[in-house]
């Protein structure tokens, strides 16, 4: 099962909604730790369990399947029903896991590793508690998918909308698409949320894609009055709850519930976040390539749904940059003909060779002159934000340096800062994560 199978656990629950439960679901808050609102993860399992030889090469699923979660999304919903923050949690986060029964406790140290490695270990119940151990919330209601069946069930809902603003093409997933907005069914939206071989490493981008047809499926659905009322609800929710799985916590008036609260919401009262990373290639012995959540920023997160807090604008989940860098300055070389400006970059991360022997006895006039080679344009946009009033020169056949020549005028370089979060996974509102939005086309491509 592969990422779109999260479309489905959170649509299950958005479309069962037939009347209004707040009262109901503020009151199972009294018992509880304190927190507010309500808290349902929703999860998809990686199994190809029951698929055939011809279904795993149409939908490009020939790899062994990890009986894990691949997906990961805490929804909260707020006390007064009137907001969600859906939080995806990256499958490769580095945990410690609880124990597989309580009680007794297992011997021995804590055991660390994927969080994705805890189905495996005890299932669902299990997974619930190692993500209600690492964020210090207590999850109410618990929702499993797998990977046989969304296809069709995607297809039934009339397929789903997918944006881009250039070519996306994964060989691993068998997408292959053009720049632009596209209606897929479901086969096509398997392979966009599955891509993993697209721009920069890691999952943070792919995340974002799932958020993102997430909530253009659910616009849609309302669009089309599949929410509308008790019978168009019923309607998708006998669609929809044929594939998804519930804790015994969980029944249908819980569904009904959460489902109608959550199908009233303004684009701009539902965000989309995912957990803040601060080690992107944490490497564990016996376990590979692991991703650190950043421990202050992380737990703002947790205590702002805690507090049944908006987690968009808080500075603490994700500080504002005073200038933000598009791409990595790491993967920059940079040629500079003066000593100065060529520490103060190296300092911010560029990779620079200092020309400045050199160097022009006499400066042109005007602000330092970038060249470089077209297709570079994201590079050499962070190289001007550290430049500013730097002037922009694409040069055919021009290597992969990039040349700064520095003018008479002064130049003052400017820190700039590198934040994938920011990029890939700031916390952002529906209606700016929608495809045609204020987000627009600019999310899906960030990713990997």
């Amino acid at each position: 099962m592969r990422r779109l199978t999260v479309a489905l656990t959170l649509l299950s629950t958005l479309a069962a909604g037939s009347y209004t439960g707040s009262q109901a679901l503020s009151a199972e808050r009294d018992s509880r730790d304190g927190s507010r609102g309500t808290n349902i993860l929703v999860v998809g399992i990686d199994s190809r369990a029951g698929l055939s030889a011809a279904e795993k090469r149409r939908l490009h699923a020939g790899g062994k399947g990890c009986n894990c979660t691949d997906v990961m999304m805490l929804v909260h919903l707020s006390e007064d029903m009137r907001r969600a923050s859906i939080v995806s949690i990256p499958r490769d986060s580095y945990v410690q896991y609880a124990d597989p029964a309580q009680p007794p406790a297992v011997p021995g140290p804590p055991r660390l590793g994927k969080i994705n490695g805890a189905f495996a270990l005890g299932a669902g119940p299990l997974t619930v508690r190692t993500v209600e151990k690492a964020t210090g919330l207590h999850v109410d209601h618990y929702l499993e998918t797998g990977f046989t069946g969304f296809e069709q069930a995607v297809n039934n809902l009339g397929g789903a909308t997918v944006c881009t603003d250039r070519p996306l093409k994964d060989d691993g997933s068998g997408l292959d698409i053009a720049a632009g907005v596209h209606r897929v069914d479901g086969n096509g939206a398997l392979r966009y949320a599955r891509a993993r071989h697209i721009g920069r490493p890691g999952d943070l981008g792919r995340v974002r894609r799932q958020q993102r047809m997430v909530n253009d499926l659910l616009a849609r659905l309302t669009a089309e009055g599949a929410l509308s009322g008790p019978v168009s609800a019923a309607r998708t929710a006998r669609t929809l709850l044929k594939s998804v799985r519930t804790d015994e916590r969980t029944g249908l008036g819980d569904l009904v519930r959460i489902g109608w609260a959550l199908g009233r919401l303004r684009p701009d009262r539902t965000e989309f976040a995912t957990v803040p990373i601060r080690l992107f290639d944490h490497r564990v012995p016996g376990v590979g390539s692991t991703l650190v959540w950043d421990e202050s920023r992380s737990a703002a997160l947790w205590d702002a749904l805690r507090a049944d807090r908006p987690v968009t604008g808080d500075t603490r989940i994700q500080p504002v940059p005073e200038t933000p860098a598009g791409t990595n300055p790491a993967g920059i070389t940079v040629r500079v003909d003066d000593a100065a400006v060529a520490e103060a970059l190296s300092r911010n991360g560029f990779v620079v060779t200092d020309t400045s022997k050199t160097a022009p006895s006499v400066r042109p006039d005007g602000p330092p002159v970038i060249r470089y080679a077209p297709g570079r344009e994201a590079d050499a946009a962070t190289l001007a934000a550290a430049l500013p009033g730097a002037r922009l020169q694409a040069v055919p056949e021009h290597d992969n340096s990039f040349d700064v020549t520095v003018g008479a005028r002064p130049v003052a370089v400017k820190t700039v800062t590198y934040d994938r979060n920011t990029l890939d996974g700031a916390p952002v509102t529906a209606d700016s994560l929608r495809c045609g939005g204020a987000a627009g086309h600019t999310a899906a491509p960030a990713g990997d």
